[in-house]
């Protein structure tokens, strides 16, 4: 099948992170046996959701993964000018909700295995299908525990991610907290004698603002990236119940996101260290942080031999980093040397009308050529 065809396929899956995946899974799960490949299915604690490990060419260790995520961010509240679950070309356009983020790069690469079927290859062809990316790269965590005793760790991975085909070197780190603030609750009338929930988590983002200002001002810094410093975010505040009743709790969702060279340790550390400076001293009452998830950052040298390999694929000399964080990390935690690169701009990601270029579409197409021709001949 062509990628365009395959394309059209994996956009009909309305595969948003917070409703099931079975039904690609089962697609492409079918898709890959039916073209030689051996296929391991892992499934999530509940059930409903899942991913792949597929490969074909020699057995063991070694050879190219082609790494991509199933499930795609909500359309609800967008306002789409054709239904987002399927594609509708209009020119050089490809519109629908995972062309850019990141069908289009698994179409490319469920077409390449199709051009395979029947070669003989010198090293294997790997693929990785994931869940929950989108929702904090929940999914491959899990994954990479089964990849060992199923198809073996790849000598590259090469996360497919929108960055316009050319090859990614590096993102940052994240990590995302709850604060959660005890306070007393009791009559306004009385405010002064109990301690106010939604004032500690004032104390608290004041104490998160100028840990920032601090990162800015001086902590490590990457040229790479637009903001090259390390950041610190405070992205949700809810508490109280009624104007009249003293707040008794109040709860803060925030990230950090950081530059390799910046210690994740030493920055949760100054975000504790801040919640200890909101505590009022009275029992039962202050500010405690709980980590709710995140992805280690990605970071190579630009003479690195997944580098030099990605560049030679992709045909573009120059290389970038990206201020989005990807699976990527995780696959370079667990040892194996990884690029981003795939079809398309984030710019057009995330959004209503998101789409996909033909050319880019044809470009990963081109990648995926050149990847055959090395698996083959073994160059």
């Amino acid at each position: 099948m062509q990628s365009l065809d395959l394309l059209d396929r994996l956009v009909a899956f309305p595969t948003v992170s917070a409703d099931t995946n079975l039904s690609l899974i089962d697609f492409v799960g079918d898709y890959l046996l039916r073209r030689g490949f051996e296929v391991h299915r892992i499934a999530d604690d509940t059930g409903t959701k899942a991913g792949l490990f597929a490969r074909t060419g020699p057995l063991g260790p070694g050879g190219v993964m082609l790494s991509a995520h199933s499930d795609v961010v909500p359309t609800a509240g967008q306002a789409w000018t054709s239904d987002p679950f399927q594609l509708r070309r209009d020119g050089d356009r490809l519109f629908g909700r995972g062309t850019t983020d990141m069908k289009g790069f698994l179409a490319s690469a469920l077409a390449l295995a199709d051009r395979l079927t029947g070669r003989p290859l010198r090293e294997p062809l790997k693929l990785s299908i994931s869940w929950d990316e989108e929702v904090g790269c929940l999914g491959i965590p899990q994954m990479l525990r089964h990849l060992g005793p199923t198809i073996g760790a790849p000598r590259l991975c090469i996360v497919g991610e929108p960055t316009s085909m050319q090859v990614a070197t590096g993102h940052k780190g994240k990590a995302s907290l709850r604060a959660t603030c005890r306070g007393e609750a009791g009559h306004s009338a009385m405010a002064p004698d109990y301690i106010n929930a939604l004032y500690l988590a004032a104390d608290f983002i004041t104490g998160v603002r100028e840990i920032q200002a601090e990162l800015a001002r001086t902590g490590a810094r990457d040229e790479g990236y637009a903001v090259p410093h390390s950041t610190v975010h405070v992205g949700r505040m809810q508490g109280g119940t009624a104007l009249n009743i003293v707040p008794e709790q109040a709860v803060i969702d925030l990230e950090y996101r950081h530059v390799a060279a910046e210690s994740s340790e030493a920055i949760e550390d100054r975000l504790r260290e801040a919640a200890r400076r909101a505590d009022p001293g009275k029992a039962g009452c202050g500010v405690s942080l709980e980590r709710l998830g995140g992805y280690p950052g990605l970071d190579h040298p630009s003479d690195a031999d997944c580098v030099r390999e990605g560049v030679t694929l992709s045909g573009h000399a120059q290389t970038i980093k990206v201020g989005y964080g990807t699976e990527a990390g995780h696959f370079a935690a667990a040892g194996i040397p990884t690029i981003i690169c795939g079809p398309g701009s984030m710019d057009q990601g995330h959004i209503a009308d998101e789409f996909l270029s033909r050319d880019q579409l044809a470009a990963c197409d081109a990648f995926m050529d050149r990847l055959a021709d090395r698996l083959v001949s073994g160059a």
